[in-house]
């Protein structure tokens, strides 16, 4: 601007003291005006400079996304609706995931999980004399059991709060069993294998986030999973057994001859799980109770092809709680660590508990890593070590869920 006013003076000066044309005052009066009316041009000229100098800026910030927005739009009054915010991401380590699935979002997550277990078991059939001196039979066996589940999840994020999810699985068992038939006094053992493989129990089930949270405030997530009994059912898998398998002169294994893929028992299961996020880690942990509803009018097949009678069965409730600590250890990996229980009640027959049905106590120790691929794929390994007899000596897990 320095520049041009300079210029429009010179250029004035020189109009004025350029020499007159006619020497009569009404000519230099026409000069004086003409020379006013340039004046006032240059001075406009000037102003349309500054104008386009002083927006020029801004509209160069706004070429490069820094500026203000030429035209903002209205703003409506009140405080504009904000989502609730997310609970933390960690490793996985148990069934039910502890991040919901983003609105209008979906998630598929095939998995693969492997158990192995071992056992030993003698039962003394008979009665005793003396402590030293045993009337009757022994039956020991030998057990080793080896399951694949290979399963397909589908998550939808129905609300910022809420999704839904359905898993189909697929399972493949064998069973490796050592003994002696029962209610035989034969000295020699016998190795009896079996396998079953088919569709699992399909399950259903949806969670809802409760509260907000916070750095200091733990996220609180409510579920209810629903389980069906599409697998094989257990009592309609064919039995080792010639004759009824409780009574005498009785003979076979008394094992299944082929394996079932699932409960037999429906199921209704409501829980809660927290996340506590604590810079680094992130704690949480989850309390569920396990329904499975009864059945009457219930047959178990034997090898001769009779069927055999058992009445209403109602299998053992189950109360389980788990806990754990995650820890991030970049943007792409974490780590978590947890453990997981299960206390399982006695099974009734007609109302009664069978006879030597006992309440089971699972205890599972898990160690998982996650690692994400790019922003749609995430890989997830855990690996669980049981911690009582009847939890299955090793469990391996992985998981690839795929967002869109």
């Amino acid at each position: 601007m320095k520049r041009i006013l300079p210029g429009a003076l010179s250029l004035g000066l020189a109009l004025s003291c350029t020499p007159a044309t006619a020497d009569s005052g009404a000519d230099l009066i026409t000069q004086l005006q003409a020379m006013r009316q340039q004046l006032d041009q240059q001075r406009a000229r000037i102003d349309a400079l500054e104008r386009q100098l002083g927006a020029a800026p801004s509209r160069l910030d706004d070429l490069r996304g820094r500026g203000p927005a030429a035209d903002p739009a209205p703003v409506a009054v009140g405080p504009a609706p904000q989502a609730p915010a997310k609970a933390p991401e960690v490793a996985p380590l148990f069934e039910s995931p502890g991040v919901l699935t983003p609105r209008g979002r979906f998630v598929f997550e095939p998995s693969v999980q492997y158990g192995y277990s071992s056992s030993n078991r003698v039962a003394l059939v008979g009665y005793t004399v003396i402590p030293a001196l045993l009337i009757g039979l022994l039956d020991v066996r030998e057990v080793k059991r080896n399951t694949t589940t290979a399963a397909a999840a589908f998550r939808y994020g129905v609300g910022n709060r809420l999704e839904v999810e359905a898993k189909i699985p697929y399972v493949y068992r064998t069973d490796s069993t050592v003994s002696r038939e029962i209610f035989t006094g034969t000295a020699s053992e016998r190795a009896f294998d079996t396998s079953g493989k088919a569709i699992g129990d399909v399950e259903a089930a949806m969670r809802y986030q409760l509260n907000d949270g916070g750095p200091d405030r733990a996220y609180w997530i409510a579920g209810l999973r629903y389980k069906s009994r599409t697998g094989r059912d257990p009592f309609e898998v064919v039995t080792d057994c010639q004759t009824r398998c409780v009574g005498e002169n009785v003979t076979g294994t008394g094992l299944p001859l082929s394996l079932p893929t699932g409960s037999g028992f429906r199921s209704l299961q409501p829980s809660l799980t927290w996340l506590l996020p604590s810079d680094p880690a992130v704690f949480f942990g989850s309390f569920s109770y396990t329904r499975n509803t009864e059945r009457r009018n219930v047959y178990r097949t034997v090898l001769d092809g009779k069927r055999e009678p058992l009445g209403t069965i109602k299998a053992g409730d189950v109360f389980g709680f788990n806990l754990g600590m995650g820890l991030a250890l970049n943007d792409k990996a974490s780590l978590s660590i947890g453990y997981d229980h299960s206390a399982v009640d006695r099974t009734r027959q007609n109302g009664q508990v069978i006879p030597g049905s006992v309440r089971i106590q699972l205890g599972t120790l898990l160690i998982g890593a996650s690692y994400r691929l790019d922003r749609g794929r995430t890989v997830n390994v855990s690996v669980g070590a049981g911690l009582t007899r009847d939890t299955p000596d090793v469990t391996l897990t992985v998981r690839v869920p795929f967002a869109f």
